[in-house]
């Protein structure tokens, strides 16, 4: 950051006099008479007045699930979140309203008169609204970045931009964690769609644009635009290369080939004027981001300039050695400004004001992270004497702008922009007066096509179309589409018809899952729900629509030689009738492929000619209709494919689980006894905490895929009191024992084999006669070797 000799000389007086700036008797920022001067000056008043323990509250981030009003006008942190599965009061599908009184209930504990003068910094809330505001209820979801890659457009990503950001600030929320600007280099990476392009030219024109719209054009004083919202940068850098694409793993190589690829689009987003970088959760040849002080202060700041704020990600800096949660000293040295602690924040304010005390923390290094934070309100325009709670300002408590006709256009203009041709024989457009057969079970479910990131963190089957009121599914959008071409459409769960149609649309892809839940081992898409129904249409001579929903280029050779045309629609969101205007030729088809589709079944990724069926940048028009070449349709990791671990933060797609009668949702919830929540293992909500009231069941329906044995990765910290018992297949075995053993000893695995519960269980029950908790990080269903023993 450049400092002005200025803030530089009230940042060291601060620094001699912290200690006594509690004792001051000065008025809240709220009630100030108007501050005059440079931004340098009016950060320097400030920091000379607030108290040690405030500033370090300044750089603390919890989520809402873990702190009240009343903790913030204790505290006075100075920003918070809703994580992916967060809402108001504890509910994740709370109303809008529920959401700005929440923020008005933060903002006036956060601006109380605070003892002694000292002044009061409203606390700003975060949020990741990643395609839309789609945390909140009816709000309008648009396509994922992956789908506004294909469609390049920075003018149509500007007005995305400003249509979320007023949706934001009418529930009045005031800072996006977005865009992310990475650039995916391995599309196995399970937040690939998060990606607008393995081009990062491409990652930097359309995340500035994202920006650009979210801040609005700043006023000549600095803020940005009134009803705007703060836009976040992420996740500094490389969080798109890692190796095998696993989700916060690491990237290495030649640290200035990296560059040119992984931080190339940051230049961009700092010349559009973004307030807040997100630092990665990867690591960049062995170091963790968190705590790269190369990377994060010489890099960012020194070599681009970047004088704004620097914002973890969830538990992030507990992921660097020697952290943990609660204390990280080593994150702030390295240059992170504000931890994002979602449920430790008490532990770490205590933490770092004694870390502070004992000189293991510069002074001046608080200062100058608190000057940021500061200066990133003040350009938000939360600390002019003037400033509204937020059900106040200029889109607060404006619901309406939720979903509203205007942003629901935008985001249908978007839909269909994004659709990519990759074969067509002439079916398409779609001819007027046709009979169409619309079918999958994909074709009218709103969640699976706006995959992660809505409405809970990785979407999907928790949820139905009434969770999004206003919203329009594909086949409602191919229903109204088809009636006012003159013709029909006929919606099929199953593929039957009494009918013969004229062409059958066939709607299919990839269930929703974020982050690591979403890391694939192979590109292969597997399901045969829709090669099934594309072969079934052919061998009747009916002509077929492929329409592929998913996050990536998969290898979908078989589909394509089964398809008459095959569209790759990626995440379009809400907005259904898009997938329409495009079918039926009302837009034309101008989608081209930000990321390079994979001709073989190896599994490996492709980032350019070499082992591409389509390179980036192709995608056909509607008048190049022509017979594609047949597919090679060998695929020896579809021989080979075995049982697959399930990661639990994926339960929804695979597991179903239940306490007594009642269905846990992902294993999330309470009933019959037993309640569950998510805890961090490795990663954000990578494991389930499991408390048993006594006489209560654990019931694991489909736990597993093929036959063979369970393993499962569990700790228990304290020795079960009473019986526990686990059943599968009929048989019930004591396991009381090898909990016992293993209590307090860490993350322990429990192998059950046929040799000690014989037969075919796919479901898996866990019973406590006394009290108990339980934690459990992952489940499998595989073929064990023989002559492996049951242990647990």
């Amino acid at each position: 950051m450049k400092w002005s000799s200025k803030l530089l000389a009230a940042a060291a007086c601060t620094a001699t006099l912290a200690g006594c700036a509690s004792t001051q008797v000065v008025a809240p920022v709220a009630t100030a008479p108007a501050a005059a001067g440079s931004e340098d000056s009016r950060i320097a008043a400030l920091l000379s007045r607030m108290s040690l323990e405030h500033k370090i509250a300044q750089l603390i981030q919890p989520q809402i699930n873990s702190v009240t009003p009343q903790e913030m006008r204790t505290y006075r942190y100075g920003s918070y979140l809703n994580g992916g599965n967060g809402g108001p009061y504890g509910n994740e599908f709370a109303p809008a309203a529920d959401w700005l009184k929440l923020a008005d209930e933060m903002w006036d504990a956060s601006t109380a008169p605070l003892p002694n003068g000292e002044p009061a910094i409203p606390a700003i809330w975060g949020t990741d609204a990643v395609h839309g505001h789609t945390n909140v209820v009816g709000a309008t979801i648009f396509p994922h970045n992956i789908g506004l890659g294909a469609a390049r457009d920075p003018d149509l990503v500007r007005r995305i931009g400003a249509a979320t950001a007023a949706e934001i600030a009418a529930t009045g929320i005031d800072w996006n964690f977005s865009p992310t600007v990475a650039v995916a280099q391995d599309d196995r990476w399970g937040r690939t769609y998060e990606s607008y392009s393995e081009d990062p030219v491409i990652a930097a024109e359309l995340g500035s644009a994202l920006v650009e719209g979210l801040q609005g054009k700043a006023s000549p004083g600095g803020h940005i635009g009134e009803g705007h919202v703060l836009a976040t940068a992420k996740h500094f850098f490389g969080d798109g290369g890692t190796a095998q694409g696993v989700d916060q793993g690491n990237v290495d190589g030649d640290l200035a080939q990296l560059e040119a690829i992984h931080a190339r689009p940051y230049p961009a987003a700092i010349a559009a004027g973004v307030e807040a970088i997100m630092a990665s959760f990867n690591s960049i040849n062995g170091t963790k981001m968190h705590g790269n002080k190369p990377l994060l202060t010489g890099l960012l700041r020194g070599r681009m300039g970047f004088t704004g704020v620097v914002v973890g990600d969830w538990n992030g800096h507990a992921q660097i050695p020697g952290c943990t949660n609660s204390n990280c000293p080593q994150a702030l040295l390295a240059g992170l400004d504000i931890y994002m602690v979602p449920d430790d924040a008490k532990a770490l304010h205590a933490s770092l004001l004694a870390q502070v005390k004992d000189g293991t923390i510069p002074m001046a290094r608080v200062d100058e992270a608190v000057a940021r934070v500061l200066r990133m309100k003040l350009r938000a325009g939360l600390l002019e004497p003037n400033a509204k709670r937020p059900s106040q300002r200029m889109n607060g408590g404006k619901l309406a702008l939720l979903g509203s006709p205007a942003h629901r256009a935008i985001a249908r203009e978007a839909v269909a922009k994004s659709q990519v041709l990759l074969k067509n024989d002439g079916v398409l457009p779609l001819k007027a007066g046709a009979s169409v057969l619309v079918t999958g079970r994909a074709a009218d479910d709103i969640a699976q096509a706006s995959g992660g990131w809505t409405l809970t963190w990785q979407g999907g089957e928790d949820l139905n179309n009434a969770h999004f009121p206003g919203a329009t599914s594909i086949w409602a959008g191919l229903k109204a589409a088809a009636a006012d071409a003159g013709g029909s459409a006929t919606l099929s769960a199953d593929g039957s018809y009494k009918t013969k149609p004229d062409v059958a649309v066939v709607v299919f892809g990839e269930k929703p899952y974020a982050e690591f839940s979403g890391d694939r081992k192979d590109l292969v898409f597997a399901d045969t729900e829709g090669l099934e129904l594309l072969r079934r249409y052919r061998a009747a001579g009916i002509r077929t629509v492929a329409v592929f929903l998913s996050g990536r280029p998969m290898w979908m050779n078989r589909e394509m030689n089964a398809a008459d045309a095959f569209v790759a629609s990626w995440l379009p969101g809400g907005e259904g009738a898009g997938v329409a205007d495009f079918l039926y030729g009302r837009r034309p088809a101008t989608g081209r492929l930000s990321f390079s589709w994979p001709a073989a079944c190896t599994g490996q990724p492709v980032n350019g000619p070499e082992g591409a069926l389509f390179q980036r940048g192709y995608g056909l028009s509607f008048g190049q209709a022509a017979p594609a070449a047949r597919l090679s349709e060998a695929c020896p990791i579809l021989d080979a494919r075995s049982a697959e671990w399930f990661d639990l933060g994926r339960l929804g797609s695979g597991i179903t689980a239940r306490g007594g009668d009642v269905a846990l949702a992902n294993l999330r919830g309470t009933g019959g006894g037993i309640t569950a929540r998510g805890i961090d293992r490795n990663r954000q909500e990578d494991a389930r905490e499991i408390t048993f009231a006594p006489g209560s069941t654990l019931t694991l329906a489909d736990a597993g895929r093929g036959t063979g044995g369970f393993r499962i990765v569990y700790e228990v910290a304290t020795a079960p009191t009473a019986p526990v018992t686990l059943n599968t297949g009929g048989k019930a075995i004591d396991i009381t024992a090898g909990l016992t053993t293993s209590a307090g000893k860490g993350w322990r695995e429990l192998i059950v084999t046929g040799a000690c519960a014989p037969g075919d269980g796919r479901t898996l029950s866990i019973t406590s006669a006394g009290p108990l908790t339980l934690r459990i990080a992952r489940i499998a269903r595989q073929d064990i070797p023989a002559g492996v023993e049951c242990s647990f």
